[in-house]
């Protein structure tokens, strides 16, 4: 009532100064460069006259893309631009073109047709005129934007069919009303997982008709003499009157002819146009092809980052609810869809000569990255297509291997590679095809380094078949030498069996490969060819390196290039072989023998490593390497070990500084020692290398090269250990701290691999867990781990089960493994009734029989088989149990989760409905529940190189506190991206989510929302549309929302991230009590208690009692209760706050200091309470009972704090630090007569803790995208997640600035504090705040800086600012004009600087 009146008129309010831009809904093109962009006026080839943005780096012909995908000129085609007379070179560059300006006119001209373009012509106007509905995507396996349906009003419509209604609005209710109760499913506690609500489901209305058919005439093609005549083609169309057309299509365009069905007669109709453009020849024939088509042509331009396709393939594992389809397709016959390319592609030479382009200017690297990314997408796509043609078994073999077939299609060289013993068999050889991706990445990966190539590669796998794909190779050329060989060592200038001898090419290839294994850390050695002979080497020993036709030199069977994995070979297997007379070889087997007697163990192996970890051991394939983030980690490792050698040795001999001064040897003494206990490669300085070839069976090594190869062993064994003894630890210790710990698979796959852990050590990881002390806040680590072990072991064993199935049977064959899979005890013999009924209601034959192999798998057998392969591979024993109920109860895992994780890894798509996994009888999923598998591809990340230098040097100025900086260069940042990919990258994403917060913390609401918007639709296409990077940003952008008074958008936002939170995992995380706390903030009264006791819950349980997580938690409990008017609650729980600040932050912190004024303010109004009612009495107590509510302007910077986009301080000790530092440097110069810049003593710059502060500190919350700010390594850069990349400060909330002015003093100061920090910051930071790669190191994964709290130099929106404490916040009338704090602590101003 009075309080509720209250509270909602708060949360309404718009608050002018928050939207400082004119026009909130306007969208920022930050993408656009004011310097090069001009308009031009476009007429001419029958559209009206319009304006075109365009820039002045443009190509002509990228001119014409842009007006082609305009709607005034859309469908038309072969079209060239002239100015003023004079057709333009589609090459020319715009601004090299004399006479165009800003205002020019430009006019359209229409070329002739020839029959490739023709064809080319007629597929646009049949893709324009396609019924496009929000199924389309699903159907196409594509991951959609659902974000359009939250955005819009409930009444609206769109004219493609989507309802804009059925955001959540669905048979379960409407969850996205501002004034209705969310959901029942959404609420705390619920079990209820519907998938009906995760996408817009509601029936499409009748698509608009345009023609009754479109197809090719009986008349086509055309005969001889019309040829000649120029007749390309004949179509026959159908209009809605009823009418039947006969088309020709010309050189000059398309008219009507006079053929009829019984009558040739290719003569043009009399009074018929020449229209260049189909479309305008229908208009002419039919009226209501006109009246549709103008519709259709005035519909709203979608933004780019809908509208254009993605580079690859997102795949969604829902499809549409409806199985068949919807409308007819009234362009099958046309054949356009089944048009091949004029000619086979020739991938390697397009993805060579793209390598090749010119890198000297920016505008040159950028158009290289764009025909890069371009080159790799499209082969891509056919690489999919390739993997149905060949394993639907439509492509013949062209050898006669049947173990090893191999494939030609489309330009493509397919196969499933040979199966090796020495490697494991089918294990082996499905990792020799993984890590040949991966050894291509890096070597592709290597900047400045031109004219070493790879071929194009990429890795599919479909029907648990898994072929691997490259480009054709060129023909290789043979060198003086190979003439005399046999033909197959042709063009091989470098390897094992290339022999010895010496070319000019030989020579430049050795150095190419010298500066790649520089890059690569892989160390130069020797080995013992197969002939006898030494063959120096630097690469591993299968590499090949080849001299092609083309003049390029090509490097191939690249999958041992990185260190193997000392873990997984087991010591007695491990011996590197060297070629020593037996004498030696006796020697050494008696020291072995010693040595096992003794009980010592291996020189690398940390003392009782086996015994403590059970290293190492076997796996089932024999091709273990370590991850390049790993190889990295562990080198920055072992240069921390160096330097404090170094240091110890130097204080040994009288100290760093006597030494470095001396003209002795004791300081060269020192760095040689170090060099020589660290295991450096050199004795003179800190280089350390890896042999690939070390521990590798069946390799020689000559005996000069015994002393390397033993300090190789030593130093793989360290690198193994290092995993286990340093990257796990620090792993689990960051998602104590994170509450954006993994998710999902994903996710968890990208933080382990993050920290250079591979995925075999899942078993590893679940056994540390459960030694943990910490293991019941790791419950959602083990949960998510279990289910990963679990989907993965079955995937295998899916993937030989679909060995055995005929195609006609595999939706029945699927669904019948699903059923087995997640069905505890579930009975076969129904699945196969049903399916033999159903097959021979439709006609197909008898069905599945009940002696197929697939259609007697039980559910026991299935469980069996994933069990065993579980503990071959991740050695669990007893952690999966014996049925899926067992995962559900011991671990909290949801079925519906592990449905859509074994969906997205085997390419599986379903029916879009409700799905009850629990009955035993019946199959919960029918053969008509599976609507298609996709093709799974694994390829090469192209890089953008300057868009990622951009970012990482917007991410460095956060880290110093330049907001102004890191915002200009986050434009910027973004801006290439668009140039590159359109934005739809996942880098491009995480830039723009960064770009958001920058631009909020600025005071730009309503820009941060115009730009989260774009970033919630590139994650939704390009990461999936409920991939846990796609649940954060909504929340975010509920904030943004929230903050231009959007209060209904941000409520679906919130409600969105819930119910994907819920999908994706469940409901018992960390993030979950995120959402929750926002959820409590903007919602209705009878709601928000349920969310904010909830996330307190979760809270406590993942944090513990004294975490800012849960101190925050406390605080927003305190507040609500307040506003109900319950003060003794209020107290008891703000006192916990209070307990949690004082331990965390000490008596003297701001934040206690506001935590005591709020609780005082809450037990004076308890107490004042109280004696109203002893006067009054209890009959009138609902009228006398004064409620505290908070303002709008306060939930804001409660929410901001909650989702981490500012952090609370937690000390001032840096900033001391840096006081003193200052003093006594000011002091030193004063002795010196030196005259230093003025520096402000208590300037307010960046408050970072020391790293040891970090480890103690809470959560860190992570912000959703901020990448890393540290050089990445190898094939890290594109795959940098959210969850990964943030400092550990504190998920709670933070201030404005880490020093903080009283609110007693601010009036002294308000005058003060507008002064530019900018550039103090810069220089006052320089020399204090440098933080290494290693310190960047965050304990939440990343290795990135943090935007929030520890910021001092933020631009704050006026809603952040404030000059009261949370007392005056809450005790504040609802007019709304109270305080903007959330902790009674104080921001500064803009640009804040430092107080004088």
């Amino acid at each position: 009532m009075k309080d509720k009146v209250k509270k909602g008129g708060g949360r309404n309010q718009v608050k002018t100064d928050v939207i400082s831009a004119p026009g909130g809904d306007d969208v920022v093109d930050i993408k656009q460069d004011e310097g090069t962009a001009f308009p031009v006026k476009i007429q001419g080839a029958g559209v009206e006259p319009f304006e075109l943005q365009v820039n002045a780096f443009w190509l002509v012909q990228d001119a014409i893309m842009a007006l082609l995908s305009r709607n005034e000129v859309c469908p038309r085609s072969n079209l060239s631009l002239a100015l003023a007379g004079t057709t333009l070179d589609p090459h020319a560059v715009l601004q090299s073109l004399k006479g165009l300006k800003a205002g020019a006119l430009i006019r359209l001209v229409e070329e002739p047709y020839t029959s490739h373009s023709a064809r080319h012509h007629l597929a646009r106007v049949v893709e324009l005129l396609r019924a496009s509905g929000p199924h389309d995507v699903l159907r196409e396996g594509q991951s959609p934007s659902v974000l359009e349906t939250l955005t819009h009003t409930p009444d609206s419509s769109l004219p493609n069919g989507k309802s804009l209604k059925r955001s959540l609005s669905n048979s379960k209710g409407e969850s996205a009303n501002q004034d209705g109760a969310p959901p029942e499913y959404l609420l705390p506690g619920s079990s209820e997982r519907p998938l009906m609500a995760l996408l817009p489901h509601s029936s499409q209305p009748e698509a608009p008709s345009y023609l009754k058919d479109l197809s090719l005439s009986c008349w086509h093609p055309p005969p001889g003499h019309r040829k000649l005549q120029g007749d390309f083609m004949y179509i026959t169309a159908v209009t809605i009157e009823g009418r039947h057309c006969d088309i020709t299509s010309c050189p000059k365009g398309f008219f009507l002819n006079r053929s009829t069905e019984d009558m040739f007669d290719p003569r043009p109709a009399q009074s018929t146009p020449v229209c260049h453009c189909l479309t305008d020849l229908l208009c002419h024939i039919s009226p209501t092809f006109k009246q549709a088509f103008t519709t259709l042509k005035n519909r709203p331009q979608q933004p780019p980052v809908e509208a254009m396709p993605t580079p690859y393939h997102t795949l969604c594992w829902l499809g549409p609810p409806c199985v068949s389809r919807l409308h007819k397709n009234t362009f099958s016959r046309l054949g356009v869809d089944e048009q091949a390319a004029a000619q086979t592609p020739d991938w390697n030479e397009e993805l060579q000569a793209a390598r090749d382009l010119p890198q000297g200017s920016l505008e040159e690297r950028l158009q290289r990255d764009k025909a890069l990314l371009q080159v790799n997408s499209a082969f891509v796509r056919t690489v999919m297509q390739g993997a149905e043609t060949v394993v639907d078994g439509f492509v013949e073999p062209v050898n006669g291997n049947p173990e090893d077939p191999a494939f030609l299609w489309n330009g493509l060289f397919m196969s499933q590679g040979a199966t090796s013993a020495v490697f494991g068999g089918e294990r082996g050889r499905r990792a020799a095809q993984r890590l040949e991706l991966k050894g291509v990445q890096a070597y592709s990966n290597l900047e400045g380094l031109q004219g070493l190539h790879t071929l194009p590669t990429a890795i599919v796998d479909y029907r648990g078949v898994r072929l691997s794909a490259q480009g054709l190779a060129p023909g290789f050329e043979s060198s003086e030498q190979d003439q005399k060989d046999s033909p197959a060592s042709r063009g091989l200038l470098y390897g094992v069996n290339a022999g010895p001898q010496e070319s000019t090419q030989r020579r430049r290839l050795l150095a190419l490969l010298a500066h790649a294994a520089k890059s690569l850390s892989i160390q130069r050695h020797v080995v013992v060819a197969p002939k006898g002979h030494q063959v120096p080497l630097f690469t591993s020993l299968d590499a090949q390196g080849l001299l092609g036709a083309d003049g390029r030199f090509y490097l191939l069977d690249v999958f041992r290039s990185f260190p193997v994995d000392a873990n997984f070979y087991p010591e007695g297997e491990t011996q590197s072989q060297t070629a020593a007379g037996d004498e030696e070889r006796s020697n050494n087997s008696k020291e072995n023998n010693e040595e096992k007697k003794n009980g010592n163990e291996k020189e690398g192996w940390p003392e009782n490593y086996q015994g403590t970890s059970g290293f190492p051991k076997r796996f089932p394939h024999g091709l273990c390497r370590l991850r390049p983030e790993l190889v990295q980690a562990f080198i920055q490792h072992k240069h921390c070990q160096f330097t404090q050698r170094v240091k110890e040795k130097m204080d040994e001999n009288g100290g760093f500084e006597e030494c470095a001064t001396a003209c002795d040897s004791r300081a060269t003494d020192a760095v040689r020692a170090a060099c020589r206990d660290v295991g450096s490669i050199s004795d003179i300085i800190f280089e350390m290398r890896f042999n690939p070839n070390v521990f590798s069976p069946g390799i020689c090594f000559p005996p000069t090269e015994k002393a390397s190869t033993n300090l190789q062993e030593k130093l793989l064994r360290e690198a193994a250990a290092f995993i286990i003894t340093h990257q796990i630890p620090a792993f689990l210790q960051c998602c104590l701290e994170s509450n954006e710990a993994p998710m999902d698979g994903a996710s968890l796959k990208q933080a382990l691999h993050q920290k250079g852990v591979n995925l075999r050590y899942l078993g590893h990881v679940v056994k540390a867990i459960s030694q943990s002390e910490h293991k019941e806040r790791l419950r959602h680590i083990m949960r998510s781990t279990i289910g990963e072990i679990f989907i993965r072991s079955a995937k295998r064993v899916f993937s030989h089960f679909l060995q055995g199935v005929d195609v006609p049977s595999l939706s029945a064959a699927i669904s019948h493994f699903l059923s087995c899979l997640l069905v505890h005890h579930f009975t076969p013999s129904p699945v196969g009734e049903e399916a033999k009924k159903k097959s021979r209601r439709r006609g197909r034959g008898a069905g599945a029989s009940e002696s197929t192999p697939w259609s007697m798998l039980t559910g026991s057998e299935l469980w069996n088989l994933v069990c065993q392969d579980a503990v071959e591979t991740y050695d669990i024993s007893d952690s999966l149990g014996s049925s899926p109920n067992h995962l559900v109860e011991h671990y909290g895992l949801q079925k519906l989760s592990l449905l859509r994780e074994f969906c997205l890894k085997t390419g599986v798509q379903m029916r879009l409905r409700d799905y009850i996994l629990e009955n035993q009888n019946k199959a919960p999923i029918s053969p008509d529940d599976i609507l298609n598998i996709f093709p799974v591809v694994k390829h090469i990340s192209m890089p953008t190189v300057d868009a990622s230098k951009a970012y990482r040097a917007a991410q460095n100025s956060i880290q110093k506190g330049l907001l102004d900086q890191a915002h200009e260069q986050l434009k910027e940042a973004a801006y290439l991206y668009g140039r590159v990919c359109d934005d739809l990258d996942p880098e491009a994403c995480y830039c723009n989510s960064l770009l958001a917060k920058v631009t909020f913390l600025q005071g730009k609401a309503a820009e941060a929302r115009s730009v989260q918007l774009k970033t919630v639709v590139i994650s939704e296409r390009v990461l999936g549309f409920d991939h846990p990077n796609t649940i954060q940003q909504y929340a975010l952008l509920a904030v943004y929302a929230y903050a231009g008074g959007e209060t209904t958008l941000a409520q679906k936002c919130l409600l969105r991230a819930r119910l994907l939170m819920l999908t994706v995992h469940g409901e018992d995380h960390p993030y979950t009590a995120t959402l929750d706390s926002c959820l409590g903030l903007i919602l209705t009264e009878e709601q928000t208690g349920q969310f904010l006791l909830n996330a307190l819950k979760l809270n406590t349980s993942f944090f513990g009692p004294t975490d800012l997580h849960t101190a925050l938690s406390h605080h927003l409990l305190a507040q609500w209760m307040c506003s109900k008017g319950d003060y003794r609650s209020a107290m008891t729980h703000e006192k916990e706050a209070l307990s949690a600040f004082t331990s965390l932050f000490g008596e003297d912190h701001p934040q206690t200091s506001c935590s005591k004024e709020f609780l005082g303010t809450i037990t004076k109004q308890a107490v004042k309470v109280e004696r109203t009612l002893r006067q009054t009495g209890s009959e009138s107590a609902e009228q006398t009972v004064e409620c505290l509510s908070p303002t709008s302007e306060t939930i804001l910077e409660q929410m901001v704090l909650v989702t981490g986009i500012r952090r609370i301080t937690r000390s001032d000790r840096f900033q001391e630090y840096k006081q003193k530092h200052l003093e006594r440097k000011a002091a030193a110069a004063k002795e010196l007569g030196f005259k230093l810049p003025i520096w402000p003593v208590n300037s307010h710059l960046v408050s970072r803790e020391e790293k040891s502060l970090n480890k103690d500190s809470g959560s860190g919350k992570e912000a959703g995208d901020e990448g890393t700010t540290a050089e990445k390594k190898d094939g890290e850069s594109q795959q940098q997640q959210p969850q990964e990349n943030m400092s550990t400060d504190s998920g709670a909330g933070v201030l404005a600035n880490g020093h903080v002015i009283e609110p007693v003093e601010r009036n002294k100061h308000e005058k003060k504090t507008d002064v530019d920090a900018d550039g103090e910051a810069a220089d006052a930071d320089a020399g204090v705040q440098t933080v290494n790669e290693g310190e960047m190191q965050s304990a939440s994964g990343g290795k990135n800086g943090e935007i929030n709290g520890d910021m001092e130099t933020i631009h704050n929106p006026s809603a952040l600012n404030s000059k009261l404490s949370w007392a005056d916040v809450v005790s504040k009338s609802s007019n709304g004009t109270g305080g903007k704090t959330v902790n009674g602590v104080d921001s500064v101003t803009a640009n804040g600087a430092a107080e004088e």
